[in-house]
């Protein structure tokens, strides 16, 4: 069955590349319409941006999808995230700029306002990508890889030069509320060197302590410091779950991401759809349900996350 938001839930934060105020609108959609951008700025056709793989240019530091119009809209990951770890299929995304706002720099905001507004139920059938064979990309020591599976399993390592991330490891299967309760209120992180090379540069104008991890050495930074201890690798397992997002559809199937960033997670979606024989869409049964990020999520389930 596929699902909706049960009324427009609104957004106002700051984007963080241009510092500029952002508003963005979540409003429900029909059945079988998807999740698609739209830039309230901009008049007619060329304001549409389909969350589609294949409309992402690539980019280190966040997704960028660029229509064929030349319009665009960064920083959709976490809120990307925040619709698939809650299972919504179908919604129209109103944003008044070119980025989604970055919030907390993490995908608890979305995730609490949603859960509370309500997730509509709209019938019609749930399509899902099932993965037959092994597919992998490489770039440099960067690994992301889909394997056959039941369900939708993530395994993530990433590793850090830098004593106070150094090397972590996690894996999660993340059926129903699994997204909620382990991964959405992990938020972005850098090191301080980072934040005054983009400064320098008139990047991320408008990152802060408090939309993200800030680490120095062997210190957290930002006020309060951390919220788990492994909150570097689960920030990136979140990244990779709005980045699969763009596949439009959930995937049957372990993804493992070895220091693997927006990129190279774009990169093995294009490099399964190049490959039919590896995946088939299949119609999701009842008794599967369970098994997908989002299934039964309460506003419970809020209270697990910061």
């Amino acid at each position: 069955m596929q699902t909706t938001v049960a009324r427009t839930v609104h957004f106002a934060g700051t984007g963080l590349h241009t510092g500029r105020p952002v508003r963005l609108d979540v409003c429900p959609a029909p059945i079988d319409h998807g999740i698609v951008f739209r830039r309230t700025d901009i008049q007619g056709e060329a304001a549409l941006l389909p969350a589609q793989f294949d409309l992402v240019d690539q980019s280190p530091l966040c997704t960028k999808l660029v229509n064929d119009a030349g319009v665009s809209v960064s920083t959709i990951e976490h809120l990307m995230a925040a619709l698939a770890g809650l299972g919504i299929r179908n919604a129209r995304i109103d944003v008044n700029g070119p980025e989604v706002p970055i919030l907390d720099g993490s995908a608890a905001p979305f995730v609490r306002k949603l859960v509370r507004a309500g997730i509509r139920q709209q019938g019609g059938k749930v399509h899902l990508l099932k993965i037959l064979k092994p597919v992998e990309v490489r770039n440099g020591d960067a690994v992301a890889r889909l394997d056959p599976s039941e369900g939708f399993h993530m395994d993530f390592e990433i590793d850090f030069d830098l004593p106070s991330i150094g090397r972590q490891h996690r894996e999660l299967n993340l059926r129903n509320g699994a997204f909620v309760a382990n991964l959405c209120d992990s938020r972005t992180f850098c090191r301080q060197s980072d934040v005054d090379a983009m400064r320098a540069k008139g990047l991320a104008l408008g990152g802060t302590h408090e939309n993200a991890v800030v680490f120095d050495g062997d210190a957290v930074v930002s006020p309060g410091g951390l919220r788990h201890e492994d909150e570097p690798v689960r920030h990136k397992m979140l990244d990779a779950l709005g980045d699969l997002g763009l596949a439009g559809m959930p995937i049957l199937g372990r993804y493992t991401g070895i220091r693997a960033g927006h990129a190279t997670t774009n990169r093995l979606l294009r490099e399964l759809f190049a490959r039919p024989d590896a995946y088939e869409v299949v119609e999701c049964e009842p008794s599967m349900l369970h098994s997908l990020p989002g299934a039964g999520v309460r506003e419970s389930d809020l209270a697990l996350c910061a």
